[in-house]
């Protein structure tokens, strides 16, 4: 473990320690009981969304990043900060993902319930990379069947503060996990439609490689795991060279992350006599809207599995899993 996960796992340990005593109305907000409902502030989206399937009418959501906030490069407000330090509960993904936001989770964690959704997966299903530094890959969530290990963490992790609906949160993430299977399933289903040769993903950032192994797609992208570090001409042409190569047919880009880089690939390839398109938007490190169905985990998932199948080939819906998708592109 490195010092700075070390250090993080044991601050949250420390906060939990502090809870293990506690009244079951009355958890590490202090001395005072748990309001009705409690306040739980989250970062990013997709933690958002689960923990609001979880938390049903007992607590109050509130996130921090909206659609097309970057976590890797988020820095909390004042605003943000003010909301960590009203919250009663503080739940985030993990992993490093919220990168500039770590020190100020580490010293909350001191003060108040702080958990990691990522913490109850196994270390051995964690995708490591070069660029990480000994880190994991923090993008877990492009997995639906490793994000299921999150929703029963976010149910553990309220029970263990509000152990009074304890079996409330355990019945909601069940419910919850189930319709994470289908999902599964249908992504499953329709991305092997898709031609064997095809099954190449490339992205503006390399946000999508837990996709990548649970459904079979090789997957490259332009920058690195953190949208902190940049991509260099080496990067560009050596992916030009690929998609010429083994004709593939289109590239993604993201909302969260700026087109650029992958409009060089586009022309790379034109320059190589290579017309290759831009297949769709996917979300990575963000969902859609608030109130539409893309801005739900499962809309987001649907999303991305919809429109990888249909751009390189495959087949599904045209609005998806559930017949609920947008019609336009993002």
């Amino acid at each position: 473990m490195t010092p700075l996960r070390f250090i993080l796992a044991t601050a949250i340990l420390l906060s939990l320690m502090l809870c293990a005593g506690c009244e079951p109305a009355a958890q590490a907000t202090g001395s005072r009981r748990l309001p009705s409902p409690y306040r739980i502030v989250t970062t990013v989206g997709m933690v958002s969304d689960i923990v609001r399937q979880v938390a049903g009418d007992k607590a109050i959501v509130q996130g921090l990043m909206g659609e097309g906030v970057d976590p890797h490069l988020y820095k909390p407000s004042r605003d943000d900060n003010a909301a960590l330090l009203a919250a009663d509960v503080v739940i985030y993904s993990g992993l490093l993902l919220e990168g500039k936001m770590t020190d100020v989770l580490v010293k909350l964690a001191r003060q108040k319930p702080v958990f990691a959704v990522t913490e109850r997966i196994d270390e051995s299903y964690l995708l490591s990379h070069p660029q990480m530094q000994g880190h994991h890959d923090p993008h877990v969530w492009m997995d639906p069947a490793a994000w299921m290990k999150c929703v029963e963490a976010v149910a553990e992790a309220l029970a263990s503060v509000d152990p009074d609906n304890a079996e409330y949160y355990r019945a909601n993430a069940a419910r919850y996990i189930s319709e994470l299977a289908e999902l599964d399933a249908y992504a499953r289903r329709t991305i092997a439609t898709i031609p064997p040769s095809s099954r190449v993903l490339i992205t503006a950032h390399d946000a999508f490689g837990y996709f990548g192994r649970a459904y079979g797609l090789e997957v490259l992208g332009i920058q690195g795991i953190s949208t902190e570090s940049e991509a260099g001409l080496q990067d560009v042409n050596r992916l030009v060279d690929l998609i010429v190569q083994r004709d593939i047919k289109a590239v993604f880009v993201e909302t969260s992350v700026a087109e650029r880089n992958v409009r060089a690939l586009i022309e790379g390839a034109r320059a190589r006599g290579k017309e290759v398109r831009i297949g769709g938007t996917l979300f990575s490190d963000a969902m859609g809207p608030p109130g539409t169905y893309e801005g739900t985990y499962i809309g987001m998932i649907d999303h991305n599995v919809t429109t990888i199948v249909r751009a390189l080939g495959g087949e599904a819906p045209p609005r998806g899993m559930q017949g609920r998708l947008s019609h336009g592109q993002y």
